[in-house]
């Protein structure tokens, strides 16, 4: 159905087309305004100060308008192709039905429609309502035939389910008509209902001159999909649905649809799927091409205020030696995450939450209205959370991009000069997008990224790089990119999930490998950082305090300056450096026997939940014991190191001026790590 954009909450929403950009190149802002748009200007955002940059912005459009988007997605072929088919004699499909309310449009044409309510079927011929009130089984595969039978009609639906036999047929005196506008799947002709919540499979049309069959691939691709027999026909899948879904063929004997892809030719539409948005271009900047790397955002003032808008300048090619990994794809799963409150309770209001449950916007955290999970979204949408003045309900306080702000103005005021990259780039350049730097930063938060993401950094470190790992949960999700399109998996396998998948359903539409964690392809976690998540909770955090190691001469530097054992008992994440998200060690899961801990923060409120898939030998007590953040470093033969802070909270412990403890660590890691580069530059 179309929506129109719900202004309620924000005056002005949009994205920027691309997401990052290069020096030289330009970037598009997409905008839709309920309120009178009165200048646009660009600013560099990840200053002590912001900064107006002096880069002309065109305006290209009279003025941003109120703008609409399509919600749920279905299945269309063209009137157009129909007509070049031939005769159509029949129809025929399978079809699962999930969690439905309403009137929703299983297929539909001119000439008949199938139409599921809270009362049952109704099928109609034309104008003429032939059935009514048959009651129809969900979550069970049926297959469903509409067609011409000599000189009537037939409906025919067959079940699935060998305990509960479904049958339901009828013969219709009345002539057959072929269909002249679009056949659809799972919506209406006129868009008036919402489409329907359902996986679909076999497609086909029985033709007067033989037959048109399609086969859904379990891989996502690129257009309309051409079907096989006599006629070559079209088939467009619209507003993105999730592709490699287990179909009536599945039968368990095996979770790999690279193996059997007959088990996973299904697509599963939703009421509330959204696709990538085509608004038009409102604005457009055109970049210098000395133009230094760094977080930047249209600035959009309205007749009520203003919003940033925020995009990514990446670097090209090496100035300086450290290069910031900006976690872009931790911040799309949580872009506009819905957080119902009746799971969550919310400690603070944020208006971008607000824009996104006033609009029934879904992130890769939440599930659809039939309660499966948001696993695929695009970045060309707005992303109302991702902004420099988000506060986290769950929190009370900011997350995500404001820390990681937070961390970048820090280096720019103590003079760490820094390139810029993202999760998205460094996944298009691989390791070429590492190569010239001595050491790579992360962010707060670093939690998802590819497997090409994390085999980059992986050869990286065992060439002689150096990884800062400042965050928390971090290198865990697994995810897949294909252009402005990022995949996100999840199962029971995994701890903290917000919604349940399938294991069955795992893999990704987009490579077919496995979903996700890494630490289950042998990647990511422990065995690259040396820690992983132990613990999570939204009460305030906690100090950390040296251990014995952190005085031996190999991890010694790092605390020059800092005269107490004991520090970050204070931040803007929870009130101190270990919180929200910790990590610490496990040999039993690959951390390296060289890990030193050289740091650890305990004593977290009985609030602070464990990850409950992990398995401690020792049973309870040694699960109790295990209730720490473990601050770690690991010098690697390659000559790099890998540190890692082990908490989301740890950027937002750095002082907003002035100098702390946690400030003294991060800078001397900092200063080391530049050093070991024989490269300089400067971040202009």
């Amino acid at each position: 159905m179309k929506k129109s954009v719900i202004h309620d909450a924000m005056a002005v929403a949009g994205y920027t087309a691309p997401w990052h950009v290069t020096a030289g190149g330009a970037v598009e802002l997409h905008l839709s305004a309920e309120a009178a748009v009165r200048g646009v200007r660009l600013m560099r955002i990840d200053t002590p100060e912001p900064q107006v940059m002096d880069w002309p912005v065109r305006q290209l459009a009279d003025a941003p308008r109120h703008e609409s988007f399509d919600l749920g997605s279905f299945l269309r072929i063209g009137a157009a192709q129909l007509a070049g088919a031939g005769h159509v004699e029949g129809v025929s499909f399978a079809v699962f039905l999930t969690r439905n309310h309403g009137d929703r449009a299983i297929v539909e044409t001119d000439s008949f429609s199938l139409t599921l309510t809270d009362d049952g079927l109704r099928f109609r011929l034309g104008d003429r309502l032939l059935l009514s009130g048959e009651p129809l089984p969900a979550r069970d595969w049926l297959r469903i035939e509409i067609g011409s039978a000599g000189s009537g009609v037939t409906l025919d639906i067959t079940g699935g389910d060998v305990l509960a036999p479904f049958r339901l047929h009828r013969e219709f005196d009345m002539a057959w008509k072929a269909p002249a506008r679009d056949l659809l799947f799972g919506a209406s002709l006129a868009h008036d209902l919402p489409t329907l919540n359902a996986k679909f499979a076999s497609v086909a049309l029985r033709l007067s001159s033989g037959s048109a069959s399609w086969t859904f691939p379990t891989r996502l691709g690129d257009g309309p999909l051409t079907s096989s027999g006599t006629a070559a026909l079209q088939l467009e899948v619209v507003n993105l649905p999730a592709f490699c879904m287990t179909s009536p063929r599945w039968d368990g004997t095996s979770f790999d649809p690279r193996l059997v892809p007959t088990h996973y030719d299904a697509v599963h539409c939703h009421d509330d799927d959204l696709g990538p948005l085509d608004w038009p271009a409102s604005f457009r900047a055109e970049l210098p091409r000395d133009a230094a790397s760094g977080v930047y955002a249209f600035e959009v003032e309205h007749e009520h205020g203003k919003e940033q808008i925020v995009f990514f300048v990446v670097a090209a090619s090496p100035r300086n030696p450290l290069l910031f990994l900006v976690p872009t794809a931790t911040y799309l799963a949580y872009a506009d995450e819905f957080l119902p409150e009746h799971l969550y309770e919310w400690k603070s209001q944020d208006r971008g939450h607000q824009f996104a449950i006033d609009n029934n916007l879904r992130s890769l955290y939440d599930y659809h209205s039939d309660a499966s999970g948001v696993s695929i979204c695009s970045y060309r949408k707005p992303k109302a959370t991702l902004r420099p003045d988000y506060n986290y309900p769950l929190c009370g306080g900011p997350h995500n991009l404001p820390v990681d702000l937070h961390f970048l103005r820090f280096c720019h005021a103590n003079g760490i000069a820094f390139d810029l990259t993202t999760d998205h780039a460094l996944h298009e350049r691989g390791l070429a997008g590492l190569e010239g730097y001595a050491a790579v930063m992360t962010g707060s938060h670093p939690e998802y990224m590819s497997v090409e993401i994390e085999g980059a950094l992986r050869r990286f470190a065992a060439a002689g790089g150096s990884i800062a790992y400042l965050g928390g949960n971090g290198f865990a999700g697994k995810v897949a990119f294909k252009g402005d399109l990022m995949e996100l998996r999840r199962s029971p396998l995994e701890a903290g999930r917000t919604w349940d998948g399938p294991i069955a359903e795992q893999a990704f539409a987009i490579t077919n490998e496995p979903g996700g964690h890494l630490r289950a392809s042998g990647r990511g976690e422990f065995s690259l950082t040396g820690v992983a998540i132990s613990l999570m909770g939204f009460d305030r955090g906690r100090p950390f305090t040296r251990t014995p190691a952190s005085h031996e001469p190999v991890a010694a530097w790092l605390f020059e300056g800092v005269g107490n054992e004991t520090f970050g008992d204070s931040g803007i994440v929870l009130g101190a450096a270990a919180g929200y998200e910790v990590d610490a060690t496990d040999a039993h899961l690959g951390t390296h026997p060289d890990t030193m801990v050289i740091a650890r923060a305990d004593g977290f409120p009985e609030s602070f939940v464990h990850d409950a898939t992990r398995w401690y030998e020792g049973g309870e007590p040694q699960r109790e014991g295990r209730r720490c953040a473990e601050m770690t470093l690991r010098p690697l033969a390659s000559g790099g190191m890998i540190f890692s802070a082990s908490s989301v909270a740890w950027l937002g412990a750095l002082p907003a001026s002035g100098m702390n403890d946690v400030g003294r660590i991060t800078l001397n890691l900092l200063k080391r790590l530049g050093a070991a580069s024989g490269g300089s530059g400067s971040d202009r």
